[in-house]
């Protein structure tokens, strides 16, 4: 929803405007499309440098929660850093007891390598916090996302997070 709805009092007129503006146009946010934002690859150490990977993002806010997908497609120059890896969120997650969690994949060109991870978001999260992949050499483990883990990335390959999560506001 775009804004809070509207308080009515008795005896009030209602006008075609304000319906359009409390139903038709509240209608038109849940329904309509999704919007682009820019997230940014991050690290809990040394920066990591996108080069000429891609990195896209698009959300749908309705109330507080908020659906959200991002694609990052690693370029010959991308480079990872130190530390582990994070994107920036399009919106400030609120501070929800018993947490809640985004899920992830990563995917290798050239062979048939594919990894499921799971994000949980800490309290009035702005980033994701740890990524956590499925381990390739530990079965049950799980691998925390760095330059290394769960494998190198090269030119080509995909890692993608989504989900959903509630808003601080």
């Amino acid at each position: 929803m775009t804004f809070a709805p509207r308080t009515w009092v008795v005896g009030e007129v209602v006008s075609a405007a304000l319906m359009n503006q409390e139903i038709r146009d509240q209608w038109n946010t849940v329904l309509g499309a999704w919007t682009p934002y820019t997230p940014t690859l991050g690290s809990s150490g040394t920066a990591p440098v996108l080069g000429n990977g891609t990195l896209t993002g698009q959300y749908m806010k309705i109330g507080r929660t908020v659906h959200m997908s991002l694609t990052l497609t690693v370029g010959s120059s991308t480079t990872f850093g130190s530390g582990n890896l994070n994107f920036t969120l399009p919106v400030t997650g609120a501070s929800v007891s018993g947490g809640t969690a985004l899920n992830a994949s990563v995917s290798r060109t050239g062979t048939q390598n594919f990894i499921m991870g799971a994000i949980p978001l800490t309290n009035n999260a702005v980033n994701t916090s740890t990524i956590w992949f499925a381990s390739t050499s530990t079965a049950g483990d799980w691998d925390a996302w760095t330059a290394s883990a769960p494998w190198t990335l090269a030119a080509s390959d995909i890692v993608r997070v989504w989900g959903s999560y509630q808003a601080a506001s």
